[in-house]
C-alpha cells in the first residue's frame, strides 16, 4: 500500500537576484513498511523535500498524497495539516527536540494527551514504548540528564506514540557517533519491518544507509 506520493514537487525561495531553487520536480513514492533513504550533502534539498513531506514547509507547486489524502495541489488542499500530522506521523528531528522540564516518560506520554488518549492508557502505551526501545529504565529523568543515544531513542518512542503510517528522520544519527549511528539506522529499519511503517531518512551519511530498501540521491534539488 502506497503511504507517500510525492509528484512534480518545486521549491524556489526568493525574487529576482535571491531566487534559489531548493527543489525541482521531485517525484517520490513510499509504500508501507519500506524503508527509504534521501542521501546527499548540505544544501541539496533532502530536507526540504522531508518538511514539505511533514506538512511544515510549503512547496512552490506540485503534489503531496499521505494515506491516500491530497495534501497539497499547488496549494493547501484545506486538509488540517497539523491535525494530520499529529495523528498521523512521526517525525524525528535531528535536534531531538525533547522538550526539557518533562520526564522522558512524560514526553512520549504528551502526544497521546493531545490525541486525547486518556491519561492511564497514555502511561501505559507511553511505557510500552520504552520498553520496545530499551529506554524505559530512565522513565524518570529528564532529558538533560541522559546520553545522545539515549535522548534519541526516546524522540523515536514518541514518534511512535501516535502509531504512525509514516516516520520521516532528518538526520537522525547526525550528533551520534559512527557506532551509535548504525545503532539507531538498524532500529529504524526494525520499525520499518515490526511496525509496518513507511519510514523516511534524510542523510548525508552514505555509510548508515546499509540495507535500505530504496537510497534516493539528491543533488543541486533533483533526486537521482
Amino acid at each position: 500500500m502506497e503511504v507517500v506520493r510525492i509528484e512534480r514537487l518545486t521549491k524556489i525561495y526568493g525574487r529576482g537576484d535571491s531566487r534559489t531553487v531548493a527543489l525541482v520536480d521531485a517525484n517520490l513514492s513510499v509504500e508501507q513498511g519500506e524503508l527509504v533513504a534521501l542521501l546527499g550533502p548540505s544544501g541539496s534539498g533532502k530536507t526540504t523535500l522531508l518538511t514539505a513531506i511533514c506538512c511544515i514547509s510549503e512547496p512552490s507547486s506540485g503534489r503531496i498524497e499521505l494515506d491516500d489524502i491530497c495534501v497539497y495541489d499547488d496549494g493547501w488542499t484545506g486538509v488540517d495539516v497539523r491535525t494530520f500530522r499529529r495523528q498521523r506521523m512521526g517525525v524525528i528531528f535531528q535536534t531531538y527536540n525533547l522538550i526539557p522540564f518533562l520526564t522522558v516518560l512524560e514526553n512520549v506520554e504528551l502526544i497521546l494527551t493531545l490525541n486525547e488518549i486518556p491519561r492511564a492508557e497514555a502511561q501505559r502505551r507511553a511505557m510500552e514504548l520504552l520498553n520496545y526501545l530499551e529506554i524505559a529504565h530512565r522513565w524518570h529523568h529528564y532529558p538533560s540528564e541522559i546520553s545522545g543515544g539515549e535522548q534519541q531513542r526516546v524522540a523515536i518512542a514518541r514518534a511512535l506514540a501516535n502509531n504512525p503510517k509514516m516516520l520521516l528522520a532528518d538526520e537522525p544519527t547526525a550528533a551520534l557517533d559512527t557506532e551509535r549511528g548504525k545503532i539507531v539506522m538498524g532500529l529504524l529499519r526494525r520499525l520499518s519491518r515490526e511496525k509496518n511503517a513507511a519510514v523516511i531518512v534524510v542523510t548525508h551519511d552514505v555509510r548508515m544507509v546499509e540495507g535500505f530498501d530504496h537510497v534516493y540521491k539528491i543533488a543541486d534539488g533533483r533526486i537521482q
